[in-house]
């Protein structure tokens, strides 16, 4: 029982560091790549499930319902795992528990990821390495790379980065702030749910549905948030806020995705570039609506830009994540 206690009061006064003590984590540490990290092991229980309830022959019907069952059976499971830990440290000490909080936040977002493969692909087009730059990028977007120009690598590379400012990054601590380390664990086990079987191809068009849509409504309130940090970012680092703001309002809507704009518009506009245009899938070329005015011709320098754009939204809802779960607790 004293544990318990000295863990609610722990939990009081100090429950609003996490978020910014994980993000300390990540500076440090970043996301390790072993095949031991918790985000891979995610990863295992939607491939048992996947295993065990898709079926080829299955009517698109069947293939819907067993594709939400999936995502709820990964959800349930990452969900038991992760109280079961907290439960665990708690019969140890105050501390351990505490410090298993932290470590479910930290695994949850992953800013110095994102900039570690920006800036490499940065500092690849800086020296001209052009052919090494396109298979860089090939392991992080979904698009074919292997004909793509020091500015179409750009544009790639900012996309994703902003698209997964709010994915990677304030998402999870969105969630945080309501439900705990707990909901900043599952919304990273729904987003990789989606990475992983929210396609529109043949084999998971039905089966990947329920994942791709749930992983739409999750992201509705924080890529909205997203939008008003990557002005108020732009601001700070005095880019072109008032351009940033025009453009999101304007372009935002543009996206395939009812999410994605509301972090890439702004950021077109705040680095005077224009984002969207046409990609190749497996050889088969599509065109997204343009997003901002083509004022600068893009380079690696606007990686890096932004970059600087995706830790200042990174710091402003750390501290956000801090006040409002404080407030949250005192409740």
């Amino acid at each position: 029982m004293e544990h318990w206690q000295g863990i609610e009061v722990l939990s009081k006064y100090s429950y609003y560091w996490i978020p910014l003590l994980a993000f300390l984590l990540d500076c440090l540490l970043g996301d390790p790549k072993t095949k031991y990290h918790p985000v891979v092991g995610i990863g295992h229980i939607i491939s048992f499930y996947e295993k065990l309830l898709y079926k080829q022959s299955d009517s698109n019907k069947n293939k819907f319902l067993f594709g939400g069952l999936t995502a709820l059976l990964t959800l349930v499971t990452v969900g038991l795992i992760s109280a079961f830990l907290l439960w665990l440290g708690g019969l140890v000490n105050e501390w351990v528990y505490y410090i298993i909080e932290v470590l479910l936040v930290y695994i949850s977002i992953s800013p110095r990821s994102l900039s570690g493969a920006g800036l490499e692909l940065a500092h690849l087009l800086k020296r001209g390495k052009l052919d090494k730059a396109r298979q860089k990028l090939s392991w992080i977007v979904g698009r074919d790379t292997g004909t793509l120009d020091e500015s179409e690598i750009t544009r790639a590379t900012i996309e994703t980065i902003a698209e997964n400012t709010v994915d990677g990054i304030l998402a999870p601590l969105f969630f945080f702030i309501f439900l705990g380390p707990i909901g900043a664990i599952l919304y990273r086990s729904a987003n990789t749910l989606d990475s992983m079987v929210g396609y529109k191809n043949d084999k998971y068009l039905y089966f990947g549905r329920v994942s791709a849509k749930f992983d739409d409504v999750l992201n509705f309130i924080p890529a909205r948030l997203g939008f008003l940090l990557f002005v108020s970012s732009a601001a700070l680092l005095r880019y072109d806020w008032k351009q940033a703001w025009r453009i999101g309002l304007r372009d935002a809507n543009k996206h395939p995705s009812p999410n994605g704009g509301y972090a890439e518009a702004p950021v077109a506009g705040a680095l005077h570039i224009r984002l969207g245009g046409y990609n190749q899938y497996f050889n088969k070329m599509t065109f997204r609506e343009y997003m901002g005015d083509p004022i600068d011709d893009m380079r690696g320098l606007h990686i890096i830009k932004t970059i600087r754009l995706m830790y200042i939204c990174t710091l402003e809802m750390v501290v956000l994540a801090s006040l409002l779960s404080y407030w949250v607790i005192k409740l």
